[in-house]
């Protein structure tokens, strides 16, 4: 079987018990001078997978997971739009994961 065989034949195992989740990279700019202070906040949140500061357009980028997509909805407006250093997101949701 192909490795793109066993990844499909892997989600749907884990969508049938339940255990699927939605991953996403979201990009984040941040009031300037407080982005080790917003990251340091950031990874306190059970969502989180990674999170770093970055040079360029944004400031930071964090790589989340949620159960589904109304748990990602509700992480991004509860939890991180409530943190007041960060004034603008962009969220992409991961397709496929090759590493």
């Amino acid at each position: 079987m192909t490795a793109t065989g066993n990844t499909f034949k892997d989600c749907r195992h884990r969508l049938k018990r339940g255990t699927m989740t939605v991953k996403a990279y979201i990009l984040m700019n941040v009031k300037t001078g407080t982005e080790d202070e917003v990251c340091k906040e950031l990874v306190k949140f059970e969502e989180m997978e990674e999170v770093a500061t970055i040079y360029g357009e944004y400031d930071a980028v964090a790589k989340v997971h949620a159960k589904d997509m109304d748990h990602l909805d509700r992480f991004i407006i509860e939890k991180l739009r409530g943190i007041p250093n960060i004034f603008l997101t962009a969220t992409m949701l991961i397709a496929k994961e090759y590493k």
